[in-house]
C-alpha cells in the first residue's frame, strides 16, 4: 500500500506539469488558427463593424493574447473554465452534462476490448501455431486494419437499416419519458453499435498483445519448472502463462485511453452520441475557443488519471515496479 501511495504520489507531481503545458499549447496553438468566435458568429447571423467591435469587447477578444492566457490561467486556479460563446453558459456545466455519456460509451468500449480480445489471446495462445492461433490472428489483423468510421457506416447500414434490429443512433429514444430500468435498458440498445464500432478496433489490439505475449512465456523457464511438476495444460495455461502476459495488456490500457478518447469523437460524430467528441466539433464550428480548451483540459485530466489507475494496478500486479519508484 505504501509503495502504490509513493508512485501516486510522485505521478500526481509530475501531472501538474502536463496539464501546464497541455493547457499553455493548446490556448497558443488555437490562437494561431485563422478567426475567432465572432467571425464564426457573424458569418452565421452577419453583423455590421459595431456589432463587431461590441462582441470582440464582451468575449475579451480585444485583449492581448499574454493578457488572455493569464486571465483564463488565473481562473483554471478558481475552478472556473469560462462562458460558452456558442451556449452562452458556464462551460463547466455544458461539460458536465455531456461527460457522463463519453464515460459510458468510453467505459463500455474498453470493457469490451479489454476482456474479449485477452480471452481471445488466451484462446489463440493456448495452442501456438494451431488453426484458432491463425484464424485468430489473421482476424485480429483485418479487423484492426479497418478505419473506425467506416466499421461504424457498416454496422449502421446492416442492423439498423437493413435489419432494423437496433436504433440507429442517438444515447437513448427521444421524449420516451422512460425511467429506472426501462430507461437503462433503452440506453443499453442504443449504445450496442457505437461501443462495438468503437471496441472491436481496439479487441484486435489486445487480441494480438496477449497472443503474442503468450508465445513469449511458452519459452520461460518457469513453465518449463510447472510442466515437470505434472501441472495440467490449463493450470499452466491460467496460473501462469496467461497471468505473466497480462502485465503489458495492463500497461496498453493507460496508453491506449487516449486513443480512446479520440475515437470516441469520431464515433459520437457518426451515431450522434451526445458526448464530449460531439460537443468538441460543435466548438470547432463555432470558433467557441474557450469551450474547446475546457473540453481538451478535461480530456487530459481525464486521460492522466486513467494512466494513475493503470500505474497504481501495475505496482499491486508486479511489486518490482512500486519498489523502484519508491527506492528513487
Amino acid at each position: 500500500m505504501t509503495r502504490a501511495l509513493t508512485l501516486l504520489r510522485r505521478r500526481l507531481l509530475g501531472s501538474t506539469f502536463v496539464l501546464l503545458i497541455v493547457v499553455i499549447g493548446t490556448f497558443l496553438l488555437l490562437e494561431a488558427a485563422p478567426g475567432d468566435a465572432v467571425d464564426a458568429y457573424i458569418v452565421s447571423t452577419g453583423g455590421d463593424t459595431g456589432m463587431i467591435e461590441l462582441l470582440r469587447h464582451r468575449w475579451g477578444l480585444d485583449q492581448s493574447e499574454l493578457t488572455r492566457l493569464a486571465n483564463y490561467l488565473w481562473a483554471l486556479l478558481h475552478l472556473d473554465l469560462g462562458q460558452s460563446v456558442t451556449f452562452s453558459r458556464p462551460i463547466r456545466d455544458v461539460i458536465l452534462e455531456r461527460l457522463p455519456t463519453t464515460l459510458l460509451l468510453m467505459g463500455s468500449a474498453t470493457a469490451l476490448s479489454f476482456g474479449l480480445g485477452s480471452s481471445l489471446g488466451i484462446y489463440a495462445g493456448a495452442r501456438p501455431g494451431s488453426f484458432r492461433d491463425r484464424f485468430l490472428s489473421i482476424g485480429s489483423l483485418a479487423l484492426y486494419a479497418v478505419p473506425g468510421f467506416w466499421l461504424g457506416l457498416v454496422l449502421i447500414v446492416i442492423f439498423a437499416v437493413d435489419l432494423r434490429w437496433l436504433p440507429i443512433g442517438g444515447i437513448e429514444t427521444i421524449a420516451s419519458s422512460k425511467t429506472g430500468l426501462a430507461r437503462a435498458a433503452d440506453i443499453a440498445i442504443h449504445l450496442v453499435l457505437p461501443v462495438s464500432a468503437l471496441g472491436f478496433i481496439y479487441l484486435a489490439l489486445y487480441l494480438r498483445m496477449m497472443r503474442a505475449g503468450m508465445a513469449e512465456a511458452w519459452r520461460q523457464d518457469f513453465v518449463l519448472a510447472a510442466r515437470s511438476r505434472g501441472l495440467s495444460r490449463r493450470r499452466i495455461v491460467l496460473a501462469h502463462v496467461a497471468r505473466n502476459a497480462l502485465l503489458p495488456l495492463v500497461t496498453m490500457l493507460g496508453l491506449q485511453s487516449a486513443q480512446m478518447l479520440g475515437g470516441s469523437v469520431v464515433i459520437e460524430s457518426v451515431f450522434a452520441v451526445p458526448g464530449l467528441g460531439r460537443l468538441a466539433q460543435e466548438a470547432v464550428a463555432a470558433r467557441d475557443t474557450p469551450l474547446l480548451l475546457g473540453i481538451i483540459l478535461t480530456s487530459a485530466v481525464l486521460v492522466i488519471v486513467v494512466n494513475l489507475l493503470v500505474d497504481v494496478a501495475y505496482a499491486f500486479l508486479d511489486p518490482r515496479v512500486g519498489a523502484s519508484e519508491a527506492g528513487a
